[in-house]
């Protein structure tokens, strides 16, 4: 499979998985079909438009394209018909967060690579890809971010493109560079959750 094919089926899955936590977030909430397919799209996209943005590639892809908007709704209309089949997984919220976060933290490390930007800030355009559309979610939806409170989430996001840029350093296939990554920060993000890793905090008051 070429790193073109690959990248291409990764961001349509990223876009899709983040419509379906966008739309799983916004159905918890009782919000109506429109407002379940608002929040999808805009947790697919938010994070690419913004790294477009930041790169200059205006305007972004979302907006140039039909896939991203197309991909990201139907994502929003698959919650709403099968809310109960996506409700039988563990945490389905969380999983599908952690699929996305590792893709578009690595896809978005590799647009800004080609842009010409050096690995410092393609691995930070990466992760604001990875977060964005999170972000944004849980804002409309009246949640505090999970970036500001879940640990092991930005720092998932940065570990897999951090990954991908060394690999590529040491001239490691693209698709084997990527593939590894995004395992790299969807299981880093998972075994997070699952053992109960976090990050030192400050003391509480007294």
């Amino acid at each position: 499979m070429s790193a073109a094919l690959l990248f291409t089926i990764l961001n349509v899955l990223g876009t899709f998985v983040f419509g379906l936590s966008g739309a799983m977030v916004a159905i918890r909430r009782r919000f109506d079909l429109f407002g379940i397919l608002v929040l999808a799209v805009a947790t697919g996209v938010a994070g690419g438009i913004v790294r477009d943005l930041l790169l200059g590639a205006a305007p972004p892809e979302a907006l140039r394209s039909t896939w991203p908007l197309a991909v990201a709704s139907l994502a929003g209309l698959c919650a709403f018909l099968f809310t109960k089949q996506i409700e039988r997984l563990n945490r389905p919220v969380m999983l599908l967060d952690a699929i996305g976060l590792g893709v578009f933290a690595v896809a978005g490390c590799r647009k800004a690579l080609i842009y010409g930007i050096e690995p410092p800030g393609a691995v930070l355009l990466g992760v604001i890809s990875a977060i964005g559309g999170g972000v944004l979610r849980d804002i409309m939806a009246a949640e505090v971010p999970r970036v500001l409170h879940e640990d092991v989430y930005a720092l998932a996001a940065f570990a897999g493109a951090v990954a991908y840029a060394v690999c590529l350093w040491f001239a490691v296939p693209e698709t084997t560079a990527a593939a590894g990554a995004v395992l790299l920060a969807v299981g880093l993000r998972l075994a997070s959750v699952r053992f109960g890793w976090t990050l030192p905090r400050p003391p509480g008051p007294d």
